[in-house]
């Protein structure tokens, strides 16, 4: 038997009940399509509570308000008016419990006391979908919303992990005083190893490497040597500051690479890698191609 959608079900069934007020209908099992409509109720039904809960944020307290507001959704039958101000309702609730609650985790981290303006998120969103008096076309929107989403998160990761930032410029300016150290590009540091005197890649070039990449305080984030075997990647497939050491190496060099924030992660954090974190890098180019 075909399955009937959530919705489906429960228009047939409220077909059949007769409503207490606003609470739980009554189910009248008179004939074989009652009782067909009250199980097809029944039955899919599964996983909604912990759906409410889970992924609609619905407190449990107010499963009367919820059954209101399902007998009037499903009794609205094709009455455009009540069907486009219900959509309205879902929508806003996405809105208010995961959009924005995305987006502020995304910009925000975990400090629950900062929040964009719901205010004008709402005046934006309502002007994009009835298109009246929009500030600004889509392709702007997403352009500004992407650029200035960037900025705050930035000054706010800056203004939290300042001090990691400011030790990163030490470090840096230091290893550039070591003695063998060189400059590369970009900020970028080095020194040689092995030199090796094979061809050098282009940054789409496929390269097999050994490497291991360690913090400034000199703590291990990963090693192809601990696993065992090298790895095989496109040059322009890892971080700048890596691209730009391997496109400057011949095959069958080692370098250690010193590559500052701004060409490794930036403002991003990476499991051990805090925000702002200048790396250093082992890598020794093997060959080029797989």
């Amino acid at each position: 038997m075909k399955k009937l959608t959530f919705v489906a079900a429960m228009a047939i069934a409220a077909a059949t009940f007769t409503s207490c007020g606003n609470g739980t209908p009554t189910a009248n099992l008179k004939s074989d399509i009652d009782s067909m409509s009250y199980a097809m109720g029944v039955s899919q039904t599964q996983g909604l509570k912990e759906f409410l809960v889970e992924r609609m944020s619905i407190d449990t307290t107010y499963m009367n308000d919820f059954i209101k507001g399902l007998n009037d959704g499903a009794n609205a039958g094709d009455n455009k008016k009540k069907a486009a101000y219900y959509a309205g309702i879902q929508i806003g609730q996405q809105i208010s419990n995961q959009m924005i609650v995305g987006i502020n985790h995304e910009i925000f981290g975990d400090d629950s006391t900062k929040s964009i303006s719901l205010k004008n998120f709402m005046a934006g969103f309502v002007a994009g979908t009835t298109g009246k008096g929009q500030k600004m076309t889509l392709e702007q929107a997403q352009k500004v919303a992407e650029s200035k989403m960037q900025e705050v998160k930035a000054k706010v990761l800056e203004k939290e992990y300042g001090p990691n930032k400011i030790a990163g410029e030490k470090f840096m300016a230091e290893t550039a005083k070591k003695e063998g150290v060189k400059p590369l590009a970009n900020g970028i540091y080095y020194k040689v190893i092995k030199e090796g005197s094979g061809a050098m890649p282009k940054d789409t070039s496929m390269v097999k490497v050994h490497y291991e990449g360690r913090l400034s305080d000199g703590t291990v984030f990963d090693s192809s040597y601990e696993r065992g075997e090298p790895v095989t990647l496109r040059a322009n497939q890892v971080i700048k500051g890596f691209t730009e050491a391997l496109v400057h190496m011949p095959v069958g060099s080692t370098w250690e690479v010193y590559i500052p924030q701004e060409m490794a992660y930036g403002e991003r954090e990476q499991r051990q890698i805090k925000p702002f974190s200048p790396l250093i890098f082992k890598i020794e180019l093997i060959s080029l191609g797989k």
